[in-house]
């Protein structure tokens, strides 16, 4: 019969590094905020249908939707669990069509928006040049231009592609930039006193320097790229949750509807809260390693 070696057992054990308490507390206050935007949605949402006194075949309640997607009674009808089992399959199907589209949207147009930002924060000529630009085409409604961007990119991906990456790219600039130009002049000082040109202050400090901004701004537009997605299939391609709450309207499914505006509103909040937790994730592991480093 073997020991174990006390003196390998305090290796071990700082070997197994814990999550800093920070990391935690931030982590359990972004989970706990998701649920009381969701508690708070669905309130408000309860509310509303009681005062408006709305007519039950066009508004659903939360109870409604949820018997819907899981089974119950809806109405004067009963969901069986097969019906339920259908109807999650429609949903779901349309959600991963529409996450797939919001996806490559918000990836196209954050690499489009830091591209520029960098170009804007480095180039007085590119910055003249392209941001008059920018502010002309985000006053233009996404909706006007939902039609023209269809008939250049045609009713498929990319015009899905497009849109989504419009409505991520100018809250994504706009952050970015002010991030990029915040950067401590400390630290600039210090590349320059050792020879770093604009690339290196760029690379070491202004693009670190610039990450709580690409995050907020991450927080925003992930959402709407969700929006953005959904708006595309609704006028442009006829696919996912847009297209399914374009033919539920008009086949009077209002079910389905209530159901799909639930679930892009819970994946939207979801998608927020991931993002808050990842930035706090990403925050104090720089903070470790300036720490370790200074």
């Amino acid at each position: 019969m073997t020991t174990a070696n006390p003196s390998s057992m305090p290796a071990r054990a700082t070997g197994l590094k814990l999550l800093p308490p920070d990391l935690v507390m931030r982590s359990l206050r972004s989970l706990g905020l998701l649920v009381i935007s969701v508690a708070l949605v669905t309130g408000l949402w309860w509310a509303f249908l009681k005062f408006t006194n709305v007519s039950s075949f066009v508004a659903k309640n939360p109870v409604d939707v949820l018997h819907y997607l899981f089974g119950g009674a809806v109405d004067s009808s009963v969901v069986s669990g097969a019906q339920a089992a259908a109807n999650r399959r429609e949903i779901w199907g349309a959600l991963g069509t529409t996450a797939l589209d919001a996806v490559l949207g918000y990836i196209v147009g954050t690499a489009v928006a830091v591209a520029v930002a960098i170009s804007v924060v480095i180039s007085r000529v590119v910055e003249r040049t392209l941001m008059p630009v920018a502010i002309a085409l985000r006053s233009v409604p996404l909706v006007a231009m939902t039609p023209l961007i269809a008939l250049v990119f045609g009713r498929g991906l990319w015009a899905v592609t497009v849109i989504a990456g419009i409505v991520t790219f100018f809250p994504t600039l706009v952050n970015v930039v002010v991030g990029l130009r915040s950067a401590p002049s400390q630290a600039i000082d210090v590349v320059h006193a050792y020879g770093g040109n604009s690339w290196t202050i760029l690379r070491k400090v202004a693009l670190i320097g610039a990450l709580p901004s690409l995050f907020a701004s991450a927080r925003i537009a992930a959402p709407l790229a969700l929006l953005g997605a959904v708006l595309a299939e609704w006028l442009a391609t006829g696919k996912g949750l847009g297209a399914l709450m374009l033919n539920s309207t008009t086949t009077s499914r209002y079910d389905t509807l209530w159901a799909a505006v639930v679930v892009i509103t819970v994946v939207s909040i979801a998608v927020y809260a991931i993002i808050a937790v990842a930035e706090s994730a990403v925050m104090a592991l720089l903070g470790q390693s300036t720490s370790v480093s200074g």
